[in-house]
């Protein structure tokens, strides 16, 4: 992995030569031989798909099925291409996230989850952030397009000033660092990533009101072209974990402003934790963060 501390003066060139070829090293990954499967092996299985070699996890009545990534990662960028549940898909859970692996009580996680529905109607985006084992920022979303008839492009991207999700590209959310603030971030543990299959028929589909008909089991999700990219810092410097306080590296693109825009303008987002006025929160219980300006 990339050094997480600066070196000694009179090996710098040294470290920073390592660092750039360990970021090349890690510019790229193959779901076969980056990915491994930690439950329900006979659930799974490996095919081409085209030219791309595909995992396909599947969730019978007795069990689901998980992979988990070799390697564990400090700021990075994760790519994946999914493709959901075909049909009636209600009760399922379908996942891809990054979590450290040190105690419970202060892990970081990085969540995308893709909540099956009835035959015909539209699956929920789910997401969520952890931060020193304090999660409930959920933001969900419905999508504009069918994400079981095709494979579609679902990415994490951490760097020191926030985290970004994006779906074929278009940013739909962000998460800042807002440490200086007294606001938790995923600053200093390394994550892994996972995805998953299971179900959730008690709360996944409307609240729970609908369940899974096990009648269409299995149920099968694809994922491909599973690619990890290091944080590049800016020039100089020697990794993103030692970027600059006052650095405009990681600002967010005009792009990326004009996605979050759009998103919210299309309504399609459709829950969001720091606008919920029910009783969940009071106005001295919600999050510090949603009061917060957006950094630039």
């Amino acid at each position: 992995m990339a050094p997480a501390l600066p070196c000694r003066p009179k090996l710098r060139l040294l470290c920073v030569a390592l660092a750039f070829l360990l970021a090349v090293d890690m510019g790229r990954a193959d779901i076969y031989e980056d990915l491994e499967i930690i439950w329900s092996a006979d659930h799974t299985y490996y095919f081409m798909d085209g030219e791309s070699e595909a995992l396909a996890l599947s969730l019978d009545y007795n069990r689901g099925s998980a992979f988990k990534s070799k390697e564990m990662y400090h700021f990075v960028r994760v790519d994946i291409d999914i493709k959901l549940i075909e049909g009636n898909s209600a009760g399922t859970v379908c996942t891809v996230y990054t979590i450290s692996e040190g105690p419970w009580e202060v892990h970081d996680e990085i969540d995308l989850e893709f909540l099956g529905n009835s035959t015909g109607e539209p699956y929920t985006l789910h997401t969520n952030i952890f931060a020193n084992g304090v999660g409930g920022r959920e933001q969900q979303f419905k999508l504009w397009f069918d994400p079981s008839s095709d494979y579609h492009t679902y990415s994490i991207v951490w760097n020191p000033k926030r985290i970004t999700i994006e779906v074929d590209g278009v940013t739909v959310r962000t998460f800042d660092n807002n440490e200086d603030q007294g606001v938790p971030f995923p600053s200093y543990q390394r994550q892994r990533v996972y995805g998953s299959l299971w179900s959730a028929e008690d709360w996944a589909t409307q609240g729970g009101r609908v369940k899974t008909d096990w009648s269409q089991a299995p149920f099968v999700s694809y994922y491909r072209n599973y690619n990890v990219t290091w944080c590049q810092p800016s020039p100089g410097v020697l990794w993103c974990g030692t970027e600059p306080a006052e650095s405009t590296h990681f600002n967010l693109s005009p792009k990326a402003l004009a996605d979050l825009q759009w998103v919210r303008d299309n309504h399609y987002v459709i829950y969001d934790y720091c606008l919920d006025r029910s009783d969940r929160y009071t106005d001295a219980t919600r999050p510090k963060e949603c009061s917060l300006p957006p950094r630039p």
